[in-house]
């Protein structure tokens, strides 16, 4: 299924409405509109509005079921900063197509060795606006994707308001990507 597709969910399935971050249950046979799929969920739209459909429930859109994302392993070892950027990079807001680190939403990144082995993962990230009801899910799938980054053993992320988000902050490619460029 490609971002414009039409399609009836297969099955009733959990979403989130957006903006608000309310959640929302589709029914069976409801007619959505993909507008994108990106970071492993899916924003649809219908009568009900906008909604955002988790990868792991993909298949009520017709989509071939995934397997659960693997968590991080178990190693003792430092998780690698690299990898820990990569995941972020993973993490959209279900209204606009270029991710949160891109975007200029993530202020801060922090790797600190953990006594035991492994690393805690310190995020400090804001929204595009102060007010939006997604930030909660945004701000889990930032967590979630950081935890699965082999040697992360603990994540925290911390939403902040200051410095205020403004569009100078989205980097060269997200305004490629946003056809500003």
């Amino acid at each position: 299924m490609k971002p414009g597709e039409q399609t009836k969910l297969r099955r009733e399935v959990a979403a989130t409405a957006i903006p608000a971050g309310s959640p929302l249950v589709l029914p069976k046979d409801t007619e959505v509109t993909l507008t994108q799929s990106l970071g492993g969920s899916h924003t649809v739209a219908g009568s009900f509005g906008l909604a955002r459909i988790e990868e792991k429930d993909q298949d009520a859109l017709g989509l071939a079921p995934v397997a659960a994302p693997s968590a991080g392993s178990d190693s003792n070892e430092p998780a690698d900063e690299k990898k820990v950027w990569d995941k972020l990079k993973e993490v959209y807001d279900p209204e606009i197509p270029v991710n949160v680190v891109d975007l200029g939403l993530v202020y801060s990144m922090e790797l600190k060795a953990l006594p035991a082995g492994g690393s805690r993962v310190d995020v400090k990230m804001t929204l595009t606006a102060p007010g939006c009801g997604m930030g909660p899910t945004i701000q889990a799938d930032a967590r979630n994707k950081v935890l699965s980054v082999p040697g992360v053993k603990e994540a925290e992320v911390e939403l902040v308001w200051e410095p205020a988000w403004s569009q100078s902050m989205i980097s060269e490619a997200g305004k490629m990507k946003l056809g500003w460029v």
